[in-house]
């Protein structure tokens, strides 16, 4: 597999494309100036206490209260809190590896026990606003970096369940626990398998380092305020993606393009070459036909294989996808293996649509009906194994007996959405098309310009056939009043190939007469 990363910077947004194989499997699209991300660390306040959900309601800044709740504080909440007080209250930020750690919460204590309103708290944003509601928060503070994941304030070290070899996992293990700091846990990623001492090392350490440095931001934030804004997007997409099978990354931007090599150097020393700069009067994603994947891809119906199309809806609650074999050109022998090869493919399509829109909850997939209980077994193994590669945390449960599978999906961010339609060019949008004394108006107001101010001559205005109609009715038309004012070299004239509310002014010399 050859994986592509494109970055698109534009002005006052920045998308970032996955291509796997040349085949669009992620995008990423936000404002350049966007705010409350996964990962960001806030000194936040509380706002209101909620008992009967056992959380609180704390104020990040952000228009509306974010959510923490009672489980996501934390074992060493107390431990947090008496080093966020002792930073705020002294001159000197004490060190972690010297601050005596405090009793853990009770597991099964309440929201009140432990946080009253008013009291600052330290909290990072575990899940971005999304439709109505706030930032779901966490106490439970963790950075990230390429192959580990620091926690302060706790003396664990666990190890991916995703590397599988035991002695790798002891290995790893042994390793952290010797080289790690007092009163720091750490959980080892996936892509740790394999390194050297030296280089887990070096990225502790800057993970501590980054840490350290947060307690000086700390001193000086007042609540609500920012204490650690996570890394720049393309560095963290590259952060959790990077793999051997990338091969190149372009980017348009001279910024971000340096940016996005320095950090390949730090990770993958003598790969940065696989950075490019894009330039030229075509786009990025038009030079490398990204934008035609992405009206492809998005929207309500999406077709996959010999004609069979998915519908995707979305509610309140949930996800729907129904599966359709819609006209299939290689149909199968009999029905029960043409549903099955179907739901296969369907299966790997639906797998992509997941990442790609980062479709989040409770999706529900309405399958072709099989009545061959191995090939239902079939389709259930096909989603697991299609979806093996989503790094975000999953659930899959096999199809009930009228055909349906569940899925749950971690949501963390609001879904990506691409609007794939358009204004109707005749109405814009409105859905009235009758000729109005405004259109005539505009018209009139065009022709004006054309005739006095570019003094153009002998020109013909072409009209819907309809148009012209209404504007040749009654006595006088206003055809014939155009040319008692402006002249008689202009001549009106009906097209089937023009809009029912457009229209176009051209020349002696038979060119189109622009006025933008």
């Amino acid at each position: 597999m050859s994986a592509e990363l494109f970055v698109d910077v534009a002005p006052n947004e920045l998308t970032i494309a996955l291509l796997e194989n040349k085949r669009l499997v992620e995008l990423r699209k936000e404002q350049s100036n966007v705010q409350f991300a996964v990962g960001d660390i806030y000194l936040g306040k509380v706002k209101k206490i909620m008992p009967g959900l056992n959380a609180a309601f704390v104020d990040v800044g952000y228009e509306k209260d974010a959510f923490l709740h009672y489980l996501d504080l934390g074992p060493q909440f107390r431990t947090l809190q008496k080093y966020v007080s002792q930073v705020t209250a002294k001159r000197g930020a004490p060190a972690l590896h010297k601050l005596k750690p405090e009793n853990d919460i009770d597991k099964n204590g309440t929201i009140s026990q432990v946080l009253a309103v008013g009291q600052e708290v330290l909290v990072q944003v575990a899940k971005e606003p999304i439709s109505t509601k706030g930032p779901r928060l966490t106490s439970e503070i963790s950075i990230a970096g390429r192959n580990l994941i620091l926690i302060p304030f706790s003396d664990r070290v666990s190890v991916s369940q995703k590397i599988q070899s035991p002695e790798e996992r002891s290995r790893l293990k042994r390793l952290l626990l010797s080289i790690k700091p007092k009163n720091y846990g750490v959980i080892v990623r996936t892509v740790a398998e394999g390194k050297r001492v030296a280089e887990l090392d070096k990225e502790l350490r800057t993970l501590v380092k980054r840490w350290e440095d947060s307690s000086q931001k700390l001193k000086e934030t007042r609540a609500p305020g920012l204490v650690i804004g996570e890394m720049g997007r393309t560095s963290a997409f590259l952060r959790d993606l990077f793999n051997p099978s990338f091969h190149a990354v372009y980017v348009n931007n001279q910024h971000v393009f340096r940016e996005m090599r320095d950090y390949v150097e730090l990770i993958a020393p003598g790969r940065e070459k696989i950075v490019k700069l894009h330039s030229g009067d075509v786009s990025l994603f038009d030079q490398y036909g990204i934008e035609k994947q992405l009206k492809a891809s998005f929207g309500k119906t999406v077709s996959f294989k010999s004609g069979a199309y998915l519908i995707i809806e979305h509610t309140e609650a949930l996800h729907v996808i129904d599966v359709n074999s819609g006209n299939r050109s290689k149909s199968a022998a009999d029905q029960e293996t043409n549903a099955l090869e179907v739901n296969l493919a369907a299966a790997e399509e639906i797998a992509r649509q997941l990442r790609l829109r980062d479709m989040g909850g409770i999706i529900v997939v309405d399958f072709i009906d099989m009545q061959n209980p191995d090939h239902r077994q079939n389709v259930y193994d096909k989603m697991k194994e299609a979806m093996a590669s989503d790094r975000t945390k999953h659930n899959i449960l096999p199809l009930s007996k009228f055909g349906l599978m569940q899925i749950t999906r971690q949501r963390v961010r609001p879904e990506m959405h691409i609007e794939t339609t358009e204004k109707c060019p005749s109405c814009l949008g409105t859905g009235t098309v009758a000729p109005t004394i405004l259109f005539t108006e505009e018209i009139d107001n065009r022709v004006r310009i054309v005739v006095e101010q570019l003094k153009l001559k002998n020109l013909t205005l072409w009209v819907h056939p309809y148009v012209y109609a209404y504007l040749k009715s009654g006595f006088p038309s206003q055809i014939l009043r155009w040319k008692w004012k402006l002249g008689f070299g202009i001549k009106v004239k009906p097209s089937d190939s023009i809009a029912l509310l457009e229209f176009k002014i051209i020349d002696q010399n038979n060119k189109k007469v622009d006025l933008k």
